[in-house]
């Protein structure tokens, strides 16, 4: 029988040996494992077993100790707090080092990190005033209101000449020459015409440039806060939009932003493929539609894909185009503040899905348009290799660059205050940290695979820079790193000397269950490496665990509800005719693989839309190859809406694990034992905050008055049944209680 229990602790209420079903009588292994007091790879030296298996990201980077006074200085910054400006007293100090005395072997590392971050927080005050001055490069750069006119600056020092033109000056541009500064920003002040802007709301513009060979071209302006596309002409260039709305259609927002959770439970959702019908949604329509079905099962974060503007819809929203701008595709901007207005109105804090690690190749609307051959350190990316992922086909930053830094760093603040975002998950953050970028690298736990040449150091700097800004800006921002290297440090704060991240992605753990649904049988599951890779973390580091995304649901793969059930999943869900086996044991498995992540691999979860009955098959983006098909790019809501078919029943135990943790906060609690991984039962068995959980993995027994040993003395009661009926189990567990009260009334 594959089942799990979740029992806590209950005063009245009876007595009730944690039971599973059906007869035996051999009781639970006692192999304790405590993770909560032990710190994993502590005692190891330089070895740090993290069980991460390949690593699937890349950009790249390097070290450049070079200082130049202005616009154009590179080098590293600190932090305002005051534990961080400690460092400059006694470098011995780093926090981080006593919290892991197996990092002392680095501390020359540590040292040299810290100090490029003090020396580039340093330079930054002295030159800009400040972080808080320097992350505001809006309020400069691109299109801006000031007394009598608008002012456009653009940061091109490659350019010969530069003008601005676009519809309001019928794309001529001989009227409107920009000047240059020393440090390469071009800039122009248009007048206002008869008390307007010269330059209409919602209208189209473009940067002009003569580079070095002579030739003029046209550019969306990096800064640009919204680009748009003509829909009818296919494979058309995108444009820059004028966006500056007058005050009556400016959304307002009305809530405030709900207080940070003990842990986060987050729903990962594609506003473009999140309706019933075969297009791309509207921000207001998943704001109004969709929302309310994330509120409902119970999760209190909503992380938002593709949100930056991307050329390319197949991209998911990770070749990032315009990184000020929203995608224009699903609304404006105004539809989106609606949104995550809306989210907030429902108790919902909204994370974006940022994207820092590279950009886009696209050179006429992209950021890669202002690479015209000049040196790394005019450019906004490295150049040759070094600027080029090969296996991404996209640009790479050079974040020891100032005009770089300052570029990213204000989008974060943009994000932040512009759309009352309430923090990020960084995606590509392997990449960022080495310069190898993650390409075929097996990350087998050694420190100096952290620690060495390899590590990009101007990058995991820019990264404390960004996460420092972040929690300056909004305290209680959540702040997730897509990383799967397990990177020391990545998770603790900036003043330790960490990067300062609030939870790392555990990316091995949906590896690990692909790996168990494609090539193992259910005979050949080991409880103890599962249980291993899910608990196998740093110490301290706080990890977000998830069963599956979008990686694993990708068209070329499946999601987990197809792996486990394949084309019965179009024939057998309806609830009119008795289950088939492989339904069977496909939905209890997936309620169990779900769970078990959830109350065992993290201290907070994300589950990726509903993957079990939104998706159930694969996602695949409107290509040549199916057609420009938006079949396999929607929500089917009428899966999970239809009462006669079984995705009800997924649905409702989704909602239930959430609810669980809403009642209990186990996934915030730091006891977390492993008492039993019963290899022959295929039994796992462990405590969570004040609860007990037991999984029943084997394929066949189910097991009646199954003893497990608890921490704490009391009578426990059920709390979570994976068998119940309600979640289309065959409620053996209940049946057996009531057995056992009708003999105790006797």
């Amino acid at each position: 029988m594959l089942g799990s229990l979740g029992l806590f602790p209950a005063p009245v209420f009876g007595s009730l040996s944690p039971s599973l079903a059906k007869n035996s009588k051999r009781g639970v292994e006692r192999n304790h494992h405590i993770v909560k007091q032990k710190q994993v790879g502590l005692t190891l030296g330089s070895r740090k077993l993290l069980g991460c298996s390949k690593v699937h990201f890349l950009p790249r980077i390097s070290i450049n100790k070079t200082v130049k006074h202005g616009l154009t200085i590179s080098a590293v910054v600190a932090d305002d707090n005051p534990t961080v400006k400690s460092f400059g007293k006694d470098m011995e100090n780093i926090g981080l080092l006593s919290i892991d005395p197996g990092l002392g072997s680095f501390k020359d590392h540590f040292r040299y990190k810290v100090q490029r971050y003090i020396d580039q927080k340093q330079l930054i005050e002295k030159y800009e005033g400040g972080l808080e001055e320097f992350s505001k490069g809006y309020l400069k750069f691109g299109f801006n209101r000031e007394e009598g006119g608008i002012v456009y600056r653009e940061w091109a020092p490659a350019a010969q000449e530069a003008q601005v033109i676009g519809d309001f000056n019928g794309w001529d541009g001989s009227n409107h020459r920009m000047e240059k500064n020393e440090f390469g920003v071009w800039s122009i002040k248009i007048p206002d015409s008869g008390g307007y802007p010269a330059i209409p709301h919602n209208s189209r513009v473009k940067f002009r440039f003569r580079h070095g060979n002579g030739v003029w071209v046209d550019r969306i302006p990096a800064w640009i806060r919204y680009a748009t596309v003509d829909p009818t002409n296919f494979g058309a260039p995108y444009d820059g939009v004028y966006w500056d709305p007058p005050p009556s259609e400016r959304y307002q927002f009305k809530y405030p932003r709900p207080p940070k959770p003990k842990a986060p439970r987050v729903y990962e959702a594609h506003v473009g493929m999140s309706s019933s019908e075969p297009r791309i949604n509207t921000y207001r329509e998943f704001a109004d539609d969709v929302l309310p079905r994330i509120w409902a099962n119970n999760y209190n974060t909503v992380q938002l894909m593709a949100v930056m503007e991307h050329s390319y819809y197949g991209s998911f929203g990770y070749h990032v185009t315009n990184f000020f701008a929203v995608s224009s595709r699903s609304g404006t901007p105004e539809d989106l503040k609606y949104l995550i207005d809306k989210a907030h109105s429902l108790g919902l804090r909204v994370l974006m899905d940022v994207v820092h690690s590279h950009a886009s190749n696209n050179i006429t609307d992209g950021l890669n348009g202002f690479d015209v051959g000049q040196s790394s350190q005019d450019s906004y990316f490295h150049t040759g290799d070094r600027g080029y992922h090969k296996l991404w086909d996209s640009r790479l930053f050079n974040y020891a660059n100032w005009e770089v830094i300052r570029f990213l760093l204000s989008n974060l603040r943009w994000w932040l205050e512009e759309y009352k975002f309430d923090g990020f998950r960084f995606d590509g953050v392997t990449s960022m940290l080495y310069h190898h970028h993650g390409i075929n690298m097996v990350f087998t736990g050694d420190y100096n695979e952290y620690f060495s040449e390899a590590t990009d150091v101007d990058a995991v700097v820019y990264l404390m820079l960004a996460n420092s800004l972040i929690h300056n800006i909004l305290p209680d921002a959540t702040v997730i790193a897509e990383d799967v290297s397990g990177m020391p440090g990545l998770g603790r704060s900036v003043s330790e000397g960490g990067i300062g991240f609030d939870y790392r992605l555990a990316m091995a753990i949906p590896d690990k269950w692909i790996d168990y649904l494609k090539n193992k049988s259910d005979e050949e599951w080991s409880m103890k490496e599962i249980s291993w890779s899910l608990t196998n973390r740093r110490y301290t580091e706080k990890c977000v665990a998830y069963a599956e995304s979008h990686d694993q649901a990708i068209v070329g793969d499946k999601t987990i509800a197809f792996l486990l059930m394949d084309k019965e999943m179009y024939s057998g869900m309806s609830c009119l005719t008795d289950a088939s086996p492989i339904i069977e044991r496909g939905i209890a498995l997936h309620k169990m693989v779900h769970l078990l992540t959830m109350a065992l691999g993290g201290e907070g979860y994300l589950n990726f839309m509903g993957n079990e009955f939104g998706h159930p098959e694969w996602i695949d983006f409107p290509r040549e190859g199916n057609g420009w098909s938006y079949d396999k790019c929607r929500r089917q809501w009428n899966l999970v809406d239809t009462e006669h078919l079984r995705y009800k029943f997924m649905n409702a135990f989704d909602k239930a694990m959430n609810l669980l943790d809403e009642k209990y906060s186990f996934l915030a609690s730091t006891k977390q034992i492993v008492s039993s991984t019963n290899e022959e039962d295929k039994v796992i068995v462990f405590e969570r905050g004040d609860l007990v959980f037991v999984f029943n993995f084997h394929p066949e027994n189910t097991y009646d008055g199954y003893k497990v040993g608890c921490d704490l003395p009391g009578k426990y009661r059920v709390a979570l049944d994976s068998d119940d009926w309600e979640f289309g189990g065959l409620g053996r567990s209940s049946s057996m209680l009531s057995r056992r009260k009708a003999i105790l009334r006797r």
